[in-house]
């Protein structure tokens, strides 16, 4: 009996089969929701895999795709030996992460460039506060409350944006405040917070160096991306609520 993930493959290769024919209108295979189910689920094992295929940048020799897959449909010897085959992979992998590298430095680059301008104009603007590490803040409420230390668990809203106004996340958007260490959270937060009395709403102008830094953070925050904040402190020493008592 053949393992679930060669009958896979199988059908991947003969997809691969119908997707990579000469670029001759007259050879191009139809599809359609009449053709056979082989037909149809063929073709979508090949557009979806050689879709993932591009997403990630790999940029394929359909002569050649073509021929591995009809190779392997058939049964016929391997062109290239596995040392031959992995040598490559490995090849081509090593180019794709210099690639990423490279574009990785380039948007840290251009990134930085932007919030380092911005943070210049941002410090002329009326009620901008600029501290010695960088952080620059705007009191929009002033609170008259505690102010929490750094062994504080504090209770906040927030929401955070981009530059550009691209909002990456928002404990208003999902209707409920978060709990945290002060220490547990970027520089940036973990020194305005200790200056935040209870009560206060500011927006923070994150640097770079305050915030994710060159490395980014999911697929929103890029490298040296500067981050914008509204903050609002609801209690600078949050309490854990008690756990109830079970019923006797």
């Amino acid at each position: 009996m053949n393992h679930p993930s060669k009958i896979l493959f199988t059908l991947i290769a003969m997809a691969a089969l119908s997707a990579c024919q000469p670029q001759d209108a007259s050879d191009a295979t139809s599809v359609s929701a009449e053709s056979t189910l082989e037909a149809q689920v063929s073709y979508g094992l090949a557009y979806s895999y050689v879709s993932q295929l591009a997403d990630v940048g790999v940029a394929l020799d359909v002569a050649a795709f073509a021929a591995g897959a009809r190779d392997a449909v058939s049964g016929a010897e391997s062109q290239l030996s596995d040392d031959e085959i992995q040598l490559a992979f490995d090849t081509y992998q090593a180019q794709l992460q210099e690639a990423a590298i490279a574009e990785q430095e380039a948007a840290a680059s251009e990134n930085q460039a932007q919030a380092d301008a911005f943070l210049a104009e941002n410090a002329q603007a009326d009620g901008v506060m600029t501290t010695a590490s960088g952080l620059q803040y705007k009191v929009l409420e002033a609170g008259e409350g505690e102010m929490p230390s750094s062994d504080s668990l504090v209770q906040v809203h927030y929401e955070g944006r981009l530059l550009d106004g691209t909002v990456f996340d928002s404990s208003y958007e999902r209707g409920v405040p978060v709990e945290f260490g002060v220490t547990q959270v970027i520089p940036g937060w973990t020194e305005a917070l200790q200056l935040m009395p209870e009560g206060s709403k500011w927006q923070l102008f994150i640097p770079p160096q305050l915030g994710y830094g060159p490395s980014g953070a999911g697929g929103l925050i890029g490298p040296n991306s500067l981050l914008i904040f509204d903050v609002e402190l609801i209690q600078a020493n949050y309490q854990e609520p008690a756990a109830e008592a079970p019923a006797q």
